[in-house]
């Protein structure tokens, strides 16, 4: 038996993320994120299993240094349910864990640093066919945006975010998300 949704979704453009489809029509993705500390693989690839078990079709797993991108190259030869790298500051790691297969990046461009560093990611990503998911929280509120709003109001993090849209837009990169 189908039912039509009460849910109008607003009309959004398609990226893939690994097998999964997201956004543009598709059926909603479940994600979820683990809490392990990357670096213990065993720990962190039990944990996945479970959460694909539980009917996840995405799986975030957060990777800070560059130690944890050395694991995180072990996990993705475990598990097959797509992985969206949590990338904190290092533009570096990012880079590092697009040639051990992540299916997504998540950045927050305040937190990688400046522009170049930015579009060193957006290029690795465009030549490896991977999506970047745009971050914007309170943490990595860009510094002039402070100063500008004086804590990290909502108006702060939608200006944010718009201004990643623009830089990404201005690379010629659309497969990303918010």
């Amino acid at each position: 038996m189908h039912f039509e949704s009460p849910i109008k979704r607003r009309q959004s453009r398609q990226i893939m993320v690994g097998d999964v489809a997201v956004g543009g029509g598709a059926p909603i993705s479940v994600q979820s994120m683990t809490n392990t500390e990357t670096c213990d693989v065993d720990a962190t690839v039990a944990q996945i299993r479970a959460i694909q078990d539980a009917g996840a079709d995405i799986v975030r797993v957060s990777v800070p240094s560059m130690d944890a991108a050395e694991a995180f190259k072990l996990i993705r030869e475990q598990v097959s349910v797509p992985l969206v790298a949590d990338i904190h500051f290092d533009y570096k790691i990012a880079l590092k864990v697009a040639e051990y297969g992540v299916d997504c990046l998540r950045i927050n461009p305040g937190n990688i640093g400046n522009k170049d560093r930015v579009r060193a990611v957006v290029d690795c990503a465009r030549d490896k066919n991977i999506p970047i998911r745009i971050g914007v929280n309170a943490g990595s509120l860009e510094k002039d945006l402070q100063k500008k709003y004086g804590e990290p109001t909502p108006d702060a993090l939608v200006e944010s975010a718009f201004r990643q849209i623009e830089y990404f837009d201005a690379l010629d990169f659309q497969e990303f998300k918010l």
